[in-house]
C-alpha cells in the first residue's frame, strides 16, 4: 500500500491511496485541469483512478469533483448529509453511512465521523488485509471514537492545521479565529501531537503532517511539534505541502525523497 497528496491546505486538498490496481481519490479540491496536471506529476492519468471518496462539502475539498467523475465515470462516495448540502452536484453518488465500511476494489474503506463545521463530515481508514493507512484532517477536536478508530495505523496523514499562537495574532478576524480554534474547527499543532501519543504506535510506520494553514502555522513548528510527540519512534515524518503534495510513499517499504523529513530516531 502506498499513499501521495496531490496539495494539501485551505487552497485545495487531494489525496490518492494505492493497493494493487486500486487507486482512491480522497477528495479534489483543485479544477479539473490542475487536478489531471497534478496527477501526471506523481505518473497517473486520471483513467486509472477507481474511486473519488469525499470527506464533506467544503470547496477545498470538492471543487474538481463532479468534474472529474463525469469526465472518467468514477464513482463517487460522501454521506447523505454532503450529498444533500451540494444540491446542485449531478454526478451519481453512492451513499456512505457512518456505521458501514464499503469496498473499492482492493480496499476496504471505513468512514469515521468527525466533528467539523459541515453537515455530514467523515474521515476515512483504508484497509487491504495487511495495512491500514488513515486520512485525519478537517476536525475541531480529538474524540474517544477518533482514538477507537485510528489506534492501530501503520500509516497516518495528520492535519496539523494551525499554531495557537500564531491564530491569536494573526491576520484572521475574532470569528474566523474562534471558528478555527473551535470544535467544529481545526486540529492545532498541539491536538495532532496529542493523538499521536494516544495511539498505539507499534506499527506505525509514517505520519504524514497535512492542512497546514499558510497564515497561522508555519511547516518548522508543526514538524518540531509533532516530532516531540514521536520521541522513541523508529518511524518516519513527512510534509504535505500546498503546492508541492507528498510524493509517493510505500507504508510496506522504501518510501521516495521527502520534501520535508525528521529521520529515524
Amino acid at each position: 500500500m502506498r499513499y501521495c497528496s496531490l496539495g494539501s491546505g485551505s487552497r485545495g486538498n487531494a489525496t490518492v491511496v494505492e493497493s494493487g490496481q486500486t487507486r482512491v481519490l480522497v477528495d479534489c479540491g483543485f479544477s479539473l485541469r490542475t487536478t489531471e496536471q497534478r496527477l501526471a506529476q506523481v505518473g497517473l492519468s486520471a483513467r486509472q483512478l477507481s474511486a473519488i471518496v469525499v470527506t464533506h462539502e467544503h470547496a477545498d475539498h470538492v471543487k474538481g469533483v463532479e468534474r472529474l467523475a463525469r469526465r472518467y465515470q468514477l464513482p463517487v462516495y460522501m454521506t447523505h448529509g454532503t450529498r444533500h448540502a451540494l444540491r446542485d452536484f449531478e454526478a451519481p453518488v453512492q451513499l456512505v453511512r457512518l456505521d458501514e465500511g464499503f469496498t473499492v476494489g482492493e480496499l476496504e474503506v471505513e468512514p469515521v465521523a468527525v466533528p467539523h463545521d459541515a453537515r455530514e463530515p467523515c474521515q476515512y481508514i483504508f484497509d487491504n488485509g495487511q495495512y491500514r493507512f488513515g486520512i485525519l484532517t478537517d476536525t475541531g477536536t480529538i474524540t474517544p471514537w477518533i482514538i477507537e478508530r485510528y489506534r492501530e495505523l501503520d500509516g497516518l496523514f495528520l492535519e496539523a492545521n494551525y499554531d495557537p499562537h500564531m491564530l491569536a495574532t494573526g491576520p484572521y478576524p475574532p470569528s474566523l479565529r474562534a471558528r478555527v480554534a473551535g470544535d467544529l474547527g481545526h486540529l492545532s499543532n498541539q491536538q495532532a501531537a496529542g493523538l499521536l501519543q494516544a495511539i498505539d504506535r507499534s506499527a506505525l510506520r509514517h505520519v504524514a503532517i497535512a492542512h497546514i494553514s499558510e497564515k497561522n502555522n508555519r511547516p518548522d513548528l508543526a514538524l518540531t511539534e509533532l516530532d516531540n510527540a514521536l520521541t522513541g519512534w523508529a518511524g518516519q515524518l513527512h510534509l504535505a505541502e500546498q503546492n508541492q503534495g507528498l510524493p509517493w510513499q510505500d507504508i510496506t517499504g522504501e518510501s521516495q525523497p521527502l520534501f520535508a523529513h525528521i529521520g529515524s530516531r
